[in-house]
């Protein structure tokens, strides 16, 4: 049997990147893609806002006060995601098995390919200059015998890096590191490992495991004990396709009121028949969510007579739950989603009695796609 090899492949500060690449007057500037809410929290930032302390998942009131020079935009993810589908189309050209992590990563199985490639590291040098030939955007990446020593690698000399990690150097690289580069260490369990002594995972290696078993637990344990030594048995696998489309938020300030939160509906469903269309799918069922100050969380869903992806039909069940439902005051997050999607047809094959209507989208979404999420919309939406 071929020994593994897998390549993890990032692409460095995805967001701000994209926001990089199309304005040229925030090249080489702090940009920090982000919330703009009081509850909101960074995204991702530029390489040059890192320097000032900006992290993703702090807080945009915070990241504000590190960086109040910053570019700070709330980002346009339909742009981020088509540049994702790019790359990700480079990606299958790379390896017949590929599996995203998200928007802007993904493991990549080399195993029984080294007859393709004139070396490993030659293979990702090419593979990461058509990413940046065809996208303008920079890719971090990693090789090694797993996915965890993978995508640990891949951060290794980020940005633009490229880490291997060869089986006999595995322990060489993993001791001196510290013990937060294990997937699944967070604060507390950093924490729980600090007070026992254990910075580095070469100190971990040497650590009692019945102790670790007694301080974090069985399962945590034997996690620790197999990454330390750099044993991950998972294979790379595909995702399955998702199985509902949606979008949620949360309020700076809790709606109140039916007229507010129906417009809110009406902006989330118009997201939502956006996703449908461009994955090329209908749905049969619309759900709804709804959760209160008090954090009471309430669900809804209705099928639709026939399979739709056009906003006014999603936006309509969505409203008919909702007014059910009957919450119109202190309301914190709303949620829609469409889900049961039919498979086996083309958006294209809408009733004749809907061509028009399909005509119609198709201009709207052609023009969103060249001028953003407003080049045309609802009026309701632009109150």
């Amino acid at each position: 049997m071929a020994k593994r090899l897998v390549m993890h492949v990032d692409m460095d500060a995805f967001y701000a990147s994209v926001e990089q690449l199309d304005h040229e007057e925030y090249r080489g500037k702090p940009v920090i893609v982000a919330g703009l809410g009081k509850r909101s929290v960074v995204s991702t930032c530029s390489y040059e806002a890192r320097k000032f302390g900006v992290r993703s998942a702090m807080t945009t009131a915070r990241a504000m006060q590190l960086c109040p020079q910053g570019i700070f935009v709330e980002g346009n993810f339909r742009r981020y995601s088509e540049v994702s589908r790019e790359i990700f189309k480079i990606f299958d050209r790379y390896s017949p098995v590929v599996e995203p992590l998200s928007i802007d990563e993904a493991f990549l199985d080399l195993t029984g390919m080294e007859r393709l490639m004139e070396s490993p590291r030659q293979y990702a040098m090419k593979l990461k200059e058509e990413i940046r030939a065809r996208t303008g955007i920079v890719a971090s990446a990693g090789i090694a015998p797993n996915k965890f020593l993978a995508k640990l690698a891949s951060d290794l000399e980020k940005p633009d890096g490229l880490t291997i990690i060869e089986e006999d150097r595995v322990q060489e690289v993993l001791a001196p590191l510290p013990v937060s580069r294990i997937w699944g260490v967070g604060k507390k369990s950093n924490q729980v490992l600090a007070d026992m002594g254990i910075m580095r995972i070469g100190q971990l290696l040497q650590a009692d495991y019945r102790q670790l078993e007694r301080r974090l637990g069985p399962s945590m344990a034997k996690h620790l004990y197999a990454l330390s030594r750099g044993q991950d048995d998972r294979p790379v696998a595909p995702r399955e396709p998702a199985k509902s489309i949606g979008n949620e938020i949360t309020f700076p300030e809790d709606i109140q009121g039916q007229e507010a939160a129906e417009q809110v509906l009406l902006e989330l469903s118009v997201k939502v028949g956006w996703r449908l269309r461009q994955a090329g799918v209908r749905a049969k069922t619309v759900h709804i969510k709804v959760r209160k100050h008090d954090f009471t969380t309430f669900t809804r869903q209705k099928q639709l007579a026939e399979m739709s992806g056009f906003d006014n039909d999603i936006y309509r069940a969505a409203r008919e739950l909702f007014r059910e439902l009957g919450i119109f005051y202190g309301i914190r997050l709303m949620g829609v989603s469409a889900s049961g999607f039919d498979a086996h047809e083309e958006m294209s094959l809408f009733a004749a009695d809907n061509a028009k209507q399909e005509r119609l989208y198709d201009a709207i979404d052609s023009i969103n796609k060249r001028f953003g999420s407003l080049g045309i919309t609802r009026a309701n939406l632009l109150r």
